[in-house]
């Protein structure tokens, strides 16, 4: 039997829209989109076989069909935070009464499975990620400032447009313009980071020219909560960095799947954690960026895996 629905959980603060897919008696497979603020598309739905598993999906807070979006309440965002994500999470799944699932995410989203797995691993079956990020600032400050080094003349004009004052990072600059009063000014910000974020990621095999997001408001929401996150080092500071924990994963089946050619997040940070991560597999795409559909076929394969170690009784 298969299925599709949708709702909303009611959280503090927001409604988070989730949808499902599949075979509702089939083993649970969570996926975390990207960004923070990207808001997942459809392709994920038929991901995996609709007959063995039921595909759940959110948009997280203050992005896609959640409410309210964050540039509508531009005072919801100091509440955006990794762990309210991580409570929004567990208020689907508890909505929808799900035990344990199998966690999947991408770039940003593989952050946020990491950050959940960790705090609830006896919700986890296992993890299959794509695009592998950690949320750490040596990660924000290459992808701002380091792969400059490559793309010289667009990182000139992207540091030219910042509006840095005195002392104040990149990241930081264009936070405090996005969320700030002057929305004219704001939607400028928001054109240049587009317009980075487009050429960083322009060495991606796949990769077609053009901006990011097409839609203003899209774009908006994305550069607000993508600066927003980076620029608090996605609220995994404090004992709470990924890289530094991600060993409490171990007794747990993970799959980090990640493009040799992706410059944006380069595979040094899912090859750390999979030396910190003893049942980890590091499974690297030679000739792809950052996704594809080889490492969409791979993450596929790792969520079959998975289940063929989850018992009935689970």
């Amino acid at each position: 039997m298969t299925g599709e629905n949708e709702g909303r959980v009611k959280v503090s603060g927001a409604e988070i829209y989730w949808e499902t897919s599949g075979n509702p008696a089939g083993i649970p497979v969570l996926y975390l989109h990207g960004g923070p603020g990207a808001a997942p598309g459809q392709g994920y739905r038929t991901r995996h076989d609709a007959s063995r598993f039921w595909t759940v999906g959110l948009h997280q807070r203050g992005c896609g069909r959640s409410s309210p979006t964050v540039q509508d309440n531009l005072s919801s965002l100091s509440a955006n935070t990794t762990q309210t994500l991580i409570e929004d999470i567990e208020a689907v799944r508890t909505h929808l009464r799900i035990g344990k699932w199998i966690v999947t995410g991408a770039s940003w989203g593989s952050t946020l499975a990491l950050a959940y797995a960790l705090q609830h691993r006896d919700r986890v079956h296992g993890v299959a990620l794509m695009a592998v990020t950690a949320g750490s600032r040596d990660e924000v400050e290459w992808i701002t400032e380091g792969v400059g080094r490559i793309f010289p003349e667009a990182w000139a004009e992207f540091s030219s447009q910042a509006g840095c004052r005195p002392g104040e990072r990149i990241v930081d600059a264009y936070t405090r313009r996005l969320a700030g009063p002057d929305r004219d000014d704001a939607a400028a910000a928001a054109l240049a980071w587009d317009r980075w974020e487009s050429t960083h990621i322009s060495l991606d095999p796949l990769w077609q020219p053009g901006a990011m997001f097409d839609d203003d408001r899209k774009r908006m929401t994305c550069a607000i909560l993508v600066t927003h996150y980076w620029s608090h080092d996605c609220f995994l500071t404090g004992g709470q960095a990924i890289m530094e924990r991600v060993h409490q994963l171990n007794g747990i089946p993970g799959y980090l799947i990640h493009g040799r050619r992706d410059v944006s997040g380069p595979v040094i940070t899912p090859w750390k954690l999979h030396q910190r991560w003893e049942d980890s597999r590091l499974i690297v795409v030679e000739n792809e960026g950052h996704g594809g559909p080889k490492s969409l076929a791979a993450l596929v394969e790792a969520v079959e895996e998975i289940a063929a170690g989850v018992s009935r009784t689970d």
